[in-house]
This record gives C-alpha cells, structure tokens and sequence, in this order.
C-alpha cells in the first residue's frame, strides 16, 4: 500500500491543525505513559537482557510524529507533536525520566521528520516512514547512550541495531499503518492527508 501526497505544503497553519495537533500530542502522551509500564514488565520478562528492553520498545515512542506529519503535512508538526506529549508524560503523568524527555522527544522528533522534509512532505510511502523511524531512533540514540554511560560498552553495536530496528518497525511502519487506517475511515478528510491518495 502506497500513501503519495497530491499536493504540496503551500497552505498556513489552520486552527483545525493546531486543534489536531494538540489532541495527537495528549492521546499519545498517554500511549507512551503505558509504554513505560510496558517496558518496565518487559524488562522483568526478559531477564538477564532486560536492559535491552528500552531498545526494544524505543520506536513506540516515535509514534506520534510521522502520523501528525502525515495528516497534517505542514513543517514541524512531528517535532512539536512529539513535544507536546513528552510534556504531558512529565507535567501531567509524572514520567520517571523527567524533563530530560522533553529533549530526547525534540531530537527523536527532529530524526523522524526530516525524512519527509527532504521529501518536502511530498511523498508517504513505506520507504519514508521506514527512514523517519529509522532516524529517530538512530539520532536519540546516542543522545541516550552518553546521558547513560553506554558508549564503550561490548554490546554498544547490539544496543544501536535492536534500537534503530525498534525505530523502523514501531516508530516507521507501524505508523504507516495506522495513517493508512485512519485514512480510510476518513475521519481525516477535512485535513491536509486526501483520502483519494490511499490505495489499497
């Protein structure tokens, strides 16, 4: 399945985006609160690997930005939305990781945009989504790995591989899922993303 914008970003900023924009922001503040707990049970389940468990899961917190991208399709939508819900995680859910996920969220906000920036929100195929969770991942990664001591460690390269795959998977393809989904409900219709662009 193929999603191929028909338009370009020409159009500013509508007060429905910026409605669109802060709702995403709250629902998914809420969805990465339970990835916490996930990763928490996760952690035990694994054992011995339970320290991999964050990597494992990291690309359920890219989640919010490419689908804000792609129904919205207007620059920065994906970093602010990404922002927006690490502020409720902290503000109003009181994350363990604390306001340090505020950054961590612009920088894995920023690696999942810019996929379709260099695209110039042109295109929504599988490939883009794949590299907009890649780059998250990837670019939050090693901001990670020196805030937790993990550069010169013998499983660095595993920690980065399972990450980025964690990126590609749940941040990435899952994504393009869920926009197609929502597409095809056509609950977004009113927005940028046109529901003629989805093809089964």
């Amino acid at each position: 399945m193929n999603v191929t914008a028909a338009t370009a970003t020409t159009r500013r900023w509508a007060m429905k985006d910026l409605v669109l924009m802060v709702v995403l922001g709250v629902v998914f503040g809420f969805v990465y609160w339970a990835l916490v707990q996930a990763w928490n049970g996760l952690s035990i389940l694994m054992g011995p690997a339970g320290d991999l468990a964050q990597h494992v899961l990291l690309g359920g917190w890219l989640l919010v930005a490419p689908i804000a991208i792609a129904i919205i399709r207007r620059p920065g939508a994906g970093i602010a939305a990404e922002i927006l819900a690490s502020v409720v995680e902290v503000v109003f859910l009181g994350s363990p990781v604390g306001p340090m996920l505020v950054v961590a969220a612009a920088i894995q906000g920023i690696g999942s945009e810019l996929p379709f920036a260099l695209t110039r929100y042109k295109r929504y195929t599988w490939g883009v989504f794949a590299l907009s969770g890649l780059l998250g991942a990837g670019l939050v990664f090693f901001f990670s790995a020196f805030r937790s001591g993990w550069y010169g460690q013998d499983i660095f390269a595993l920690r980065l591989v399972v990450q980025c795959l964690s990126g590609i998977v749940l941040g990435g393809l899952l994504a393009k899922v869920v926009v197609d989904a929502l597409a095809r409900t056509g609950v977004v219709d009113n927005f940028a993303i046109d529901r003629e662009t989805v093809r089964a």
